[in-house]
């Protein structure tokens, strides 16, 4: 699985760069978010911007790491997800678990 983990100390971003969350990286989605998920972690940042697909055990990853962070009062927030996968969120009601937020694109000029 390809990720990216920035920040130290309070406030941890893991950014996934995969195309799909499922049972293929989810397995080493959790291993990885019970190493993030420590009382000195306050805020964890998943950014799904690349994610265009998540079934089933990539929901059970993002709940695991709710569940670890919510043991020491810490939160999960949700970033950049795309339209597929909020409608999965919304379906099964996690929309409402998880603090999702979006960030906007930067926009640049073009040369003339």
């Amino acid at each position: 699985m390809k990720f990216d983990v920035q920040g130290n100390g309070p406030a941890i971003t893991l950014t996934v760069k995969e195309k799909k969350l499922d049972s293929a990286v989810a397995g080493e989605l959790k291993g990885e978010f019970l190493i993030l998920c420590t009382p000195k972690v306050k805020t964890l940042t998943v950014e799904l911007g690349e994610v265009e697909f998540c079934d089933s055990s990539g929901l059970s990853a993002l709940l695991i790491a709710d569940r670890k962070m919510k043991e020491h009062g810490g939160k999960v927030r949700l970033l950049n997800v795309r339209k597929k996968v909020m409608s999965l969120l919304k379906i099964s009601m996690l929309d409402r678990v998880f603090e999702i937020e979006d960030t906007p694109v930067k926009k640049t000029r073009s040369a003339r």
